[in-house]
């Protein structure tokens, strides 16, 4: 009886160090198989390349790197400018609204980014340090833009 006993632990401490493995990595796996990133040349390649990049990036901006989740509005953007200014179309942010975080994260982007927000351009919450623009936008503000654009 004991053997079957010790035999039956064994099972369930294997059992669940296995679960306490697997679980963690599934669920990273779910979460990241609807995000999409991808790096172009300029902001005119970006833009003609994918729809969801904001119509805003200037087409001479370089090295973009871009992040979207499928299943929202999810989006994040790094690019180098020409210039070390905000896009023309851009405004400045509100100094009594504080500027959400990003939804999504990439090795590109820094996980601060909203502490350094500037700026508003379409719906997108944006940053520039030096020539390096970091925009980001959430979830609520991409339906809201959808909705604004459906009335």
């Amino acid at each position: 009886m004991r053997g079957v006993l010790v035999g039956v632990v064994g099972t369930v401490v294997v059992l669940g160090v296995a679960v306490a493995v697997a679980v963690p990595e599934a669920k990273e796996w779910y979460e990241g198989r609807h995000e999409q990133t991808s790096s172009y040349a300029t902001g005119k390649a970006a833009k003609s390349e994918r729809e969801s990049v904001p119509r805003w990036l200037p087409d001479n901006a370089a090295s973009v790197e871009y992040a979207m989740r499928t299943t929202g509005g999810e989006r994040i953007l790094k690019a180098t400018l020409s210039d070390a200014r905000l896009p023309a179309s851009c405004e400045p942010l509100d100094g009594k609204k504080k500027a959400p975080a990003p939804e999504l994260s990439a090795s590109w982007f820094p996980s601060a980014a909203a502490n350094g927000a500037q700026g508003r351009c379409g719906s997108y919450y944006v940053s520039l340090e030096d020539h390096t623009l970091y925009a980001w936008q959430t979830n609520d503000d991409w339906i809201e833009e959808n909705r604004r654009h459906a009335q």
